[in-house]
């Protein structure tokens, strides 16, 4: 990533390419994006002022139970003064350790709405290695499940713990329950802290492809844009959008599209706690689902298994496919689009370092430019570099992809 600062002479940009020939960048083709303009705005603040007619925002796929959006609200108000009531303040950190669930994002909002920042950690993780996280990341408060506790448990024995589910569990040193701060009637006389735009809201960790896995600092206003990405990329889309979740929450894709971006324009998010295929599947002709978040490989099955598929459950809702993580080849794109004709597909490339997306196909015919993940996403621009030399390069040349935006990070945690 790279913080360079170039100003642009429109006249010197390539139309077709977006490319700049008097300072060697790349610039967005798609609409910009503004931002709030008021420099003292929290996410969740921004997302619950968005106006849209959406009723009810998650659904459990295994048991059905839902969040309306006006629960939803009140549950993130509610756990906010539980919060402030034990001592969390601006600048703390919150771990997180949960498979996906519909609670997940009410704690990861809730947290951010005080000005603390949510730390989220993969429930496969090994108890040494939540041990470094936490040793990192400094968290005063960790909220996790009856079945991960144990691992909490040995990677810091002494950090109080909020459980997610109702399961009994033997008492563990200092431990609360989120479904009964959920029951607390809002007192509204909590005192709010001025939180910015550019206070950090996030810690969450890089998957670690190319080293050791490092702490990425995301602002609210690195939020605030991705969420704007997101509602501009989908909100266009007629009549009520029900979205399968099946990535993890934990995930910068999952935390940007499910705990935040989607709830901007009232979407119904369908949550699975974990990817299996005949869960998934029995959930879209169950709820009815408009849209399946995915990646490569689950949709290479998914054309391998077609005929199957097909005759066992009911896709007929299904109009969109999300791909990220990888671009598609030419021969899988064009395999599914013959045995899903109705669904299109758009891709998606993003980095937990971009807050998610940075560059995307958002129409069957950008989709069909095959082996792209496609445009840069509004605002963002970008350069290819020579990662030996240094060397700014043009058009049709390999190297580094180097991103600047509104939604790129505020930097890692060192």
């Amino acid at each position: 990533m790279s913080s360079y600062i170039e100003t642009k002479s429109m006249a010197s940009v390539n139309s077709r390419s977006g490319f700049c020939n008097s300072n060697s960048t790349f610039y967005s083709k798609r609409t910009p994006i503004p931002l709030p303009p008021n420099p003292s705005l929290d996410v969740t603040t921004f997302i619950s002022s968005q106006a849209h007619r959406g009723r009810i925002a998650f659904i459990d796929a295994s048991t059905g139970q839902n969040l309306t959006f006006t629960e939803l609200w009140r549950a993130v108000e509610s756990v906010a003064d539980c919060l402030s009531e034990i001592g969390i303040r601006k600048g703390h950190v919150v771990l997180l350790l949960s498979p996906n669930s519909i609670l997940f994002p009410v704690v990861c909002l809730s947290v951010m709405s005080l000005g603390a920042i949510i730390t989220t950690t993969n429930p496969l993780n090994t108890s040494n290695e939540i041990a470094k996280q936490i040793k990192d990341s400094n968290p005063v408060l960790a909220f996790t499940t009856s079945q991960l506790l144990p691992k909490i448990s040995a990677a810091a024995k002494k950090l109080p713990i909020v459980l997610m589910d109702e399961e009994r569990v033997d008492s563990v040193g200092d431990v609360r329950r989120l479904v009964e701060m959920m029951k607390k009637e809002p007192s509204g006389n909590r005192v709010k802290e001025r939180v910015d735009q550019d206070d950090t809201a996030t810690l969450l960790y890089s998957s670690g492809t190319t080293g050791m896995s490092k702490g990425v600092i995301s602002s609210h206003r690195n939020l605030i844009a991705m969420v704007q990405t997101i509602v501009n990329r989908f909100g266009s889309d007629d009549g009520e959008q029900r979205f399968i979740c099946t990535v993890p929450m934990f995930h910068i894709y999952g935390l940007a599209a499910f705990a935040t971006g989607l709830l901007a324009y009232g979407s119904t998010i369908i949550v699975l706690s974990k990817f299996e295929m005949h869960e998934m599947m029995s959930a879209i002709g169950k709820y009815q689902a408009t849209s399946l978040p995915l990646v490569p490989p689950i949709l290479v099955a998914m054309v391998n298994g077609a005929d199957q598929i097909k005759a066992k459950y009911d896709l007929s809702s299904m109009h969109t496919v999300l791909c990220g993580g990888a671009p598609l080849s030419k021969e899988v794109t064009e395999g599914f689009a013959e045995k899903y004709p109705t669904v299109k597909i758009l891709q998606g490339y993003g980095l937990t370092e971009s807050t998610g997306i940075g560059a995307s196909t958002d129409t069957v015919e950008e989709s069909r430019r095959y082996g792209t993940a496609g445009k840069l996403s509004a605002s963002m621009e970008g350069r290819i570099v020579d990662p030996v030399t240094g060397q700014i390069l043009g058009p049709k040349q390999t190297g580094e992809l180097w991103l600047k935006g509104p939604s790129i990070m505020k930097g890692t945690l060192i």
